[in-house]
C-alpha cells in the first residue's frame, strides 16, 4: 500500500458501494480476503481505500467509483483534516472559477512544481477578493507549499469534478459532506429559513445592498441575499470563517465587494464603522460568557444594558449600531427572550422608540434546536425625521390554522423539521410584513390603517397597539396576543366541522370490516420479499438522496397517512432522486411499527423520504395492495426486523408472502384495501373529533358559543 494513501471507514465503504454498514460488517466476518484495518479504532477502524477499491471490484460490487465518493473520500482522509483540506479545496476552486486558462498550466507541472505555483496564484486571488494578507483578522489566508503538496491529488480530482458539475456545486457538495459529518460542531441556518430571513430585509423601502451577519457560521444568511453589492461576515471559529469566506466568493460574481474577518464580534467588533442597509443574524443562545462584565460601559446599549442572562439583546443592539438610519435587521432568537423579565425594560426601550417592529413565531423545527419554535425579531433603526411606529407586528406560524373543509392532508398535525411546509411559513409571514410595512412608510407617520390587512387575520397575524404590550410583563410572545384560529370561525366553523364529524362516522360505519373464520389458519408455500426481488416480481429502491424542487413523501407522512410534505434540498451536485409511481408500496425501515403504504395518483411523483424503503411489484405477479396487506402482519414484521440499543429497524427483503395466484392475491388485495379506507375513516374521525372539542371549549370560554 503507499504511504499516505486515504483511508475510508466503514460507512465510507457503505456509501462507495450502496449498502448499509451492516453489509459491511458482514463482508469482514464472511471473507477473509477483505482488506485488513491501517488506522482508525477498534470500534471504528479505517482501511486503505485503493484496497478497498480493488477487493470491491474483485467481488463484482463496484464497477468503477464515482468521481464525487473519490474526492470525498480523500478529503476526509485527508492528513491535515478535513477541515484544512476542505480550506486548500475552496481555495484552487476559486482560482479555478477566476483563472480557468492558467489552471491547466498549473497542473502540468510535478506535485512539487504545481504547490509552489499555486500557493502564489492563490494568494493573489484571495488578496484581490479578501482584501490584503495582512489585514488584522481576514479570514483566508494563502496556504504554503509545504502545506497544499499533500493536497495536490484531492485538488486535481476536485478540479475533475468541477469540470463536469460545477465549481460551486463542487464546493457545496463537499462542504455539505463535511457538516452532515459534523452535525454536533456546528449550528446549521436551514435554507428555508435564510431565504425567510433574507426576503424580510429585501421588502424595505430600500433594496439591502451592504448586508452584514455578525456571526456568519456557515454563511447561509448571506447566501440567501439576491443581489447584494457588499456582504461582511464575522465568525469567532477561524476554521468555520475560512470555510464561509470561501463559500460566498463561489457564490457571489467579482462585483460584490467581500470582508470576512474571525474575531469575537461582541468583544473585538472588526467593522466598528460600518452602517449597512441590513444585518441577518442567527446568533448563539443563552451564552453567559459574551462579555458581559468587559462590555458595561460599550456605547451600543443604546437600549439599555442587557443582564449576564440576555445575550440575545446583546446582539439585538449590537445588529441596530450596524445600521444606517431605515436600515432592517432580522435576528433568530429563542421564544424566552420575548418574555423573561430581566429584558423587559430593554424591550420596552425598544418598542417606545419604534426599532423593533416585528416579532414573528416560526413552527417547531424550523432551525436548531429544532423541539422549540424560534422566533423572528424584525428591527428598523430609527432615524431623525421618522415618527415612532405605534404598533408592533406579530405574527404565529408556529400552529397554522387548519381547514376543516380540506381532506385529511390537511388536518394532519403541522410542524417537525422534516415537515415544514415553507411555502405557506413564507407566504403567511411575507404577506403580514409586507402589508404593515407599507402602511407604514414615510408619509403614512408609521400607521397602519383600520382593519388593514396585516391585522386581519385572527390566529395568524395582528398589529397590536404599542401601549397594550407596555405593562410589568412587556411580553411579546405572539401567542399571548392573537386570538387561536379555532375560535375564529365562529359557530358556524364548528357546525361545518360537526356536519363532516357525523358523515366520517357514517362511513367509517359501512367500512366496518366484517371478519369471516376458516376452519383452520391456512398453510401457505412462503417466499421472502428478497427472493421475489431476485426474480424480477419487484424492484427495490432506497429514498433519501436527490435535489430539485418537488415535493418528498417522508416518514411521518407514511405513518401518518398524509399529502407529501417535505421538500428536496435545492443546491449540490445533481442527483436523480426516486419518485414514487401508482401501486408502489412504501415502508419505513425505523421504529418497528408494521405500516405498509401504497402509492395513489395523489401522492405520484414526489420524491421518496429518507428511512422509506419502496417496493414497486411487478403488476403482472404481484398485486399491490396484496403485498402491503401482507407486509403489514404483526408477525412478519417481527421476524424480519432487528434491533439496536436506540432503534428497531426492518430488513424488507426478510419480509414473508404467500405464493398465490395473481387472482387469489387481487382477493385478498380488495379485502386489504378496505381495511386501509377503514383506517383512513377513523383517522380522520379522530382528527376532526379533536378540532370540535377544542373549538368548543375555545367557542365556549370567548363567549362566541352559548351553553344553551
Amino acid at each position: 500500500m503507499p504511504e499516505n494513501s486515504t483511508e475510508v471507514t466503514a460507512a465510507g465503504i457503505a456509501r462507495l458501494a450502496g449498502v448499509g454498514r451492516a453489509a459491511v460488517s458482514n463482508w469482514r466476518r464472511r471473507h477473509a480476503d477483505f482488506p485488513k484495518p491501517v488506522g482508525g479504532t477498534e470500534t471504528s477502524p479505517s482501511f486503505a481505500l485503493p484496497e478497498v477499491e480493488q477487493w470491491l471490484r474483485d467481488q463484482g460490487k463496484l464497477a468503477e467509483v464515482p468521481l464525487r465518493e473519490r474526492v470525498w473520500q480523500q478529503l476526509a482522509g485527508h492528513p491535515a483534516g478535513a477541515v484544512p483540506a476542505l480550506v486548500h479545496t475552496g481555495c484552487a476552486l476559486l482560482l479555478l472559477r477566476t483563472s480557468p486558462k492558467a489552471w491547466p498550466e498549473i497542473t502540468a507541472a510535478s506535485d512539487e512544481g504545481m504547490a509552489g505555483v499555486l500557493s502564489l496564484a492563490v494568494d493573489k486571488v484571495l488578496t484581490t477578493r479578501f482584501g490584503p494578507a495582512v489585514e488584522a483578522g481576514r479570514a483566508v489566508h494563502a496556504p504554503s507549499p509545504a502545506e497544499l503538496l499533500p493536497s495536490v491529488p484531492l485538488l486535481r480530482a476536485a478540479a475533475e469534478l468541477a469540470a463536469g458539475t460545477g465549481v460551486q456545486e463542487t464546493f457545496e457538495f463537499l462542504l455539505g459532506r463535511q457538516l452532515d459529518a459534523n452535525p454536533r460542531q456546528y449550528t446549521l441556518t436551514p435554507p428555508g429559513l435564510a431565504e425567510l430571513m433574507a426576503a424580510l430585509v429585501e421588502t424595505g423601502e430600500r433594496p439591502a445592498r451592504t448586508v452584514l451577519d455578525p456571526a456568519a457560521g456557515t454563511g447561509a444568511l448571506l447566501r440567501a441575499v439576491g443581489r447584494p453589492a457588499a456582504l461582511y461576515a464575522q465568525e469567532t471559529d477561524p476554521d468555520l470563517a475560512a470555510l464561509t469566506a470561501l463559500r460566498l466568493a463561489l457564490h457571489t460574481d467579482t462585483g460584490c465587494a467581500l470582508a470576512a474577518r474571525t474575531a469575537d464580534t461582541l468583544r473585538a467588533d472588526a467593522f466598528p464603522q460600518l452602517a449597512a442597509d441590513a444585518v441577518l443574524c442567527h446568533p448563539p443562545f443563552n451564552e453567559r460568557n459574551w462579555g458581559h462584565d468587559e462590555l458595561a460601559y460599550d456605547p451600543r446599549w443604546e437600549y439599555g444594558f442587557p443582564a449576564r442572562t440576555e445575550s440575545e439583546l446583546a446582539w439585538v443592539q449590537h445588529a441596530l449600531a450596524h445600521l444606517r438610519e431605515g436600515g432592517t435587521a432580522v435576528l433568530l432568537m429563542p421564544p424566552a427572550a420575548a418574555s423573561r423579565r430581566s429584558g423587559r425594560r430593554i424591550r420596552a426601550d425598544l418598542l417606545r422608540r419604534g426599532a423593533l417592529r416585528a416579532v414573528i413565531a416560526l413552527p417547531a423545527g424550523a432551525a436548531p434546536p429544532y423541539g422549540i419554535p424560534l422566533h423572528l425579531w424584525v428591527l428598523r433603526k430609527p432615524g431623525s425625521g421618522r415618527h415612532p411606529s405605534p404598533e408592533l407586528l406579530l405574527v404565529d406560524t408556529a400552529e397554522p390554522a387548519e381547514s376543516p373543509a380540506a381532506g385529511p392532508a390537511a388536518t394532519a398535525p403541522a410542524g417537525g423539521r422534516d415537515r415544514l411546509d415553507w411555502q405557506a411559513v413564507h407566504g403567511a409571514v411575507l404577506d403580514a410584513w409586507q402589508c404593515f410595512d407599507d402602511a407604514g412608510s414615510p408619509g403614512r407617520e408609521g400607521r397602519t390603517e383600520p382593519g388593514h390587512p396585516a391585522s386581519a387575520r385572527p390566529g395568524v397575524s395582528r398589529a397590536v397597539p404599542v401601549i397594550e404590550l407596555l405593562d410589568d410583563d412587556v411580553d411579546l410572545a405572539p401567542a399571548r396576543h392573537l386570538p387561536p384560529p379555532a375560535a375564529a370561525g365562529g359557530p358556524a366553523e364548528l357546525i361545518r366541522v360537526r356536519e363532516r364529524l357525523t358523515e366520517t362516522l357514517g362511513l367509517t360505519d359501512t367500512l366496518t370490516p366484517v371478519a369471516v373464520l376458516p376452519f383452520e389458519p391456512a398453510h401457505w408455500p412462503l417466499t421472502t420479499v428478497g427472493e421475489l426481488a431476485r426474480a424480477g416480481a419487484l424492484q427495490l429502491r432506497t429514498g433519501g438522496s436527490g435535489t430539485g424542487p418537488g415535493p418528498v413523501l417522508t416518514e411521518h407522512d407514511v405513518l401518518g397517512s398524509t399529502a407529501p410534505s417535505g421538500s428536496l434540498p435545492v443546491d449540490g451536485p445533481a442527483e436523480e432522486p426516486v419518485l414514487v409511481e401508482p401501486g408502489d408500496v412504501v415502508v419505513p425501515v425505523l421504529g418497528g411499527g408494521s405500516v405498509a403504504r401504497v402509492v395513489d395518483d395523489a401522492t405520484a411523483g414526489a420524491a421518496l423520504g429518507r428511512n422509506l424503503q419502496l417496493l414497486r411489484p411487478d403488476p403482472a405477479a404481484l398485486d399491490p395492495w396484496f403485498l402491503a396487506g401482507f407486509l403489514r402482519g404483526t408477525a412478519n414484521n417481527r421476524q424480519a426486523s432487528s434491533y439496536a440499543s436506540t432503534a428497531t429497524r426492518l430488513d424488507a427483503r426478510r419480509l414473508q408472502l404467500p405464493r398465490l395466484p395473481l387472482a387469489e392475491q387481487q382477493r385478498y388485495g380488495q379485502r386489504f384495501r378496505a381495511l386501509a379506507e377503514f383506517e383512513d375513516a377513523l383517522r380522520l374521525t379522530g382528527r376532526l373529533g379533536g378540532q370540535l372539542v377544542q373549538g368548543m371549549y375555545d367557542g365556549l370560554t370567548d363567549g362566541t358559543v352559548a351553553p344553551e
